[in-house]
């Protein structure tokens, strides 16, 4: 396994030196817990040991899962100390007809059944479609498949994915969707155009649906991805049956702090979006506990995973 040391990590912008130097992890201070942290020499801290002592499952991984991809992710995965990683295809902006999606789920399983250790299918499907959705969620799931993708092909809340949801509790699978939140999304504001599908999920319809089904597991994804963080957390703050991932590129300060103190610690779980180095990074800048990065980086999706 190759390694990364602590010069080559800040390199590849895991962490900027001012996140590192917030973040009470090595300066002390007070952490989300409401506890004293110890103050560290930076000279002395070693990043990579402290990134590797935490075990952690990818809740948003994706992959071309051409060859080179493949060994990419998780020759990342490998120096960060990543176990699984639940992936699918990056969702594009396309008609997803059945041929499509077939296609992209057939890479899925064939990279699952390469590394089953390592990778954990994800299945993506179009629910206007419905007939041939519904047989290739059946199809998947005899594959191993588990869990879903879904990009802006509908709104979450749509009624035509009513009977998908459905049947996706009845699989006791999370129900993950594309999110967003800015001027111009979705519908929302719309004098801004953002160029963005009117059919793009915004928080509030995550709301929507999660009260149609309080028995529902939802994973908005992603909360690194650039929208409105404070937001998406405040809006999902009564719905104990929406979860958010970390993943994304953007490095907003305080977004991790944030989403535990709105969400709580048991909500809130690790993703990468491919963007492996400031999803790590952005965690070991903020001001969690020990305990709470263990919950983030493991124990909240692996529960959910085995309560559901």
């Amino acid at each position: 396994m190759s390694k990364i040391n602590r010069k080559e990590f800040f390199k590849q912008g895991t962490i900027t030196s001012l996140g590192l130097l917030a973040s009470n992890a090595v300066i002390g201070g007070t952490n989300t817990s409401g506890e004293n942290t110890t103050k560290m020499d930076i000279e002395t801290y070693d990043l990579m040991e402290e990134v590797l002592k935490y075990r952690k499952i990818d809740g948003y991984a994706t992959s071309n899962f051409s060859e080179e991809n493949l060994a990419s992710q998780l020759d990342y995965a490998n120096r960060l100390g990543i176990e699984k990683l639940f992936i699918a295809m990056p969702m594009l902006s396309r008609k997803e007809t059945p041929e499509e999606f077939k296609s992209s789920n057939d890479l899925a399983i064939k990279a699952m059944k390469k590394f089953p250790e390592r990778l954990v299918g994800q299945l993506s499907m179009n629910p206007l479609y419905k007939q041939a959705a519904m047989d290739e969620i059946d199809r998947c799931v005899d594959q191993g498949l588990r869990g879903t993708r879904l990009y802006n092909q509908v709104k979450i809340n749509d009624p035509v994915y009513y009977p998908f949801i459905e049947k996706f509790i009845d699989l006791k699978m999370i129900i993950f969707m594309h999110g967003e939140v800015q001027l111009g999304v979705g519908g929302y504001r719309m004098k801004y155009d953002a160029n963005k599908a009117l059919t793009t999920s915004t928080p509030d319809d995550f709301v929507d649906v999660a009260k149609r089904y309080p028995e529902a597991k939802f994973q908005f994804a992603h909360l690194g991805g650039g929208g409105d963080w404070e937001y998406m957390c405040k809006a999902f703050q009564d719905y104990p049956n929406i979860y958010v991932d970390t993943g994304g590129s953007n490095n907003d300060e305080y977004m991790i702090d944030f989403a535990f103190e709105c969400l709580g610690e048991d909500r809130v779980f690790y993703g990468s979006d491919s963007s492996y180095f400031q999803s790590i990074g952005r965690v070991f800048a903020s001001n969690l506990s020990d305990a709470q990065k263990r919950k983030l980086f493991y124990e909240n999706y692996h529960k959910l995973l085995t309560d559901y």
